[in-house]
């Protein structure tokens, strides 16, 4: 067991100094699956995710090999540069390249304590659906977050209201409703200072995940993956 669990160690060691020397996803898509395995994706994927990039950094490492997963990274490569354009979004590699977060401030998106968007992030969304819709084998999950001010019987019906708004925005676009998921947490994962004013602005903020579906990861598998 001592021996599997420095094994481990040294994969997400490894991972993290790649993303850290700003490899590209393809490189980091190689690294990952060639070290293989649930486990050393699921301790990638917590490191960036929490619970979430757990998970899909679990499914993602269990499945993809050192050829797939570089396969997957160069396409998500693609896409991310893609997403780069889009005003106001903030674009970043996750789980070792293989998925891409996208966060929007919800300060952009919303009105103060509404879940109506405004007319500039609507023309951000479209750009962002037309991007969906020029890469399909994917999922798209959409998590609305809050400052913690007003409590969770506020925040988290806040939250799960602006994320929907989000998914109905991207659904009228043509998005598939079964490729997204929505969930609001409230102010659980801030990522600033809720004590101050620019960290409870940082911390109201719709993010975006987009991992690999069942598709993308198969014809990586087989090498057929453009």
């Amino acid at each position: 067991m001592k021996k599997i669990n420095l094994f481990v160690c040294l994969m997400i060691s490894i991972a993290l100094i790649l993303g850290g020397c700003n490899a590209s996803n393809t490189a980091k898509g190689t690294a990952v699956g060639g070290g293989g395995g649930a486990a050393v994706g699921a301790g990638i994927g917590a490191l960036l995710g929490g619970g979430k990039g757990a998970t899909w950094g679990a499914g993602i490492g269990a499945i993809v090999g050192g050829a797939a997963g570089a396969l997957i990274g160069n396409k998500m490569d693609k896409q991310k540069k893609e997403l780069e354009k889009i005003k106001d979004a903030q674009v970043e590699s996750v789980n070792d390249g293989q998925a891409i977060k996208v966060t929007f401030d919800s300060g952009i998106l919303f009105a103060t304590n509404s879940s109506s968007l405004n007319q500039a992030s609507r023309n951000s969304l479209t750009l962002f659906a037309n991007s969906l819709k020029s890469n399909p084998d994917t999922s798209v999950h959409i998590y609305g977050h809050t400052d913690s001010t007003g409590g969770d019987n506020i925040n988290i019906p806040l939250s799960n209201q602006r994320a929907g708004s989000v998914g109905s925005f991207l659904s009228g676009q043509g998005i598939l409703t079964s490729r997204m998921t929505t969930e609001g947490l409230g102010s659980s994962q801030p990522i600033a200072d809720n004590g101050t004013t620019v960290g409870r602005q940082q911390n109201r903020r719709v993010e975006i995940y987009i991992v690999p579906n069942q598709k993308m990861i198969q014809e990586a598998q087989s090498g057929s993956l453009k």
